[in-house]
């Protein structure tokens, strides 16, 4: 009998310059919702998994109404581009650029993040 290697559990990973922070367990991803983390400095990143696991990240201060809450907005897309709305006023910001797309003047942060 020939038994497979066990795979070791994935974690979510977001690039800081030259490091790779562990977030959590990818497990605890669920798609379409998002996940706050607080990272080492004080700011706060929101991560995104969409339903082809693909990850995301962005800054998840609302710039508009000022609260930590876009961890906690709708997902979707507008024309093939993944987007969150945010809870507080109902902006969508492009989740790979963090451009707004109701405000061409407004952009977030975004954060390269992995699996691994």
């Amino acid at each position: 009998m020939t038994l497979a290697p066990e795979r070791t559990a994935l974690s979510v990973q977001l690039r800081l310059g030259d490091d790779w922070l562990t977030i959590c367990d990818f497990a605890r991803m669920t798609p379409g919702r998002g996940v706050a983390a607080l990272l080492p400095d004080g700011r706060q990143v929101a991560l995104f998994l969409d339903r082809a696991g693909r990850l995301y990240g962005i800054d998840n201060r609302d710039p508009f109404g000022g609260a930590a809450v876009l961890s906690r907005g709708l997902t979707g897309t507008h024309e093939g581009r993944p987007f969150v709305a945010s809870p507080l006023l109902k902006q969508r910001f492009d989740l790979v650029s963090g451009q707004c797309l109701d405000d061409g003047t407004v952009r977030l942060a975004t954060y390269e993040v992995r699996a691994a």
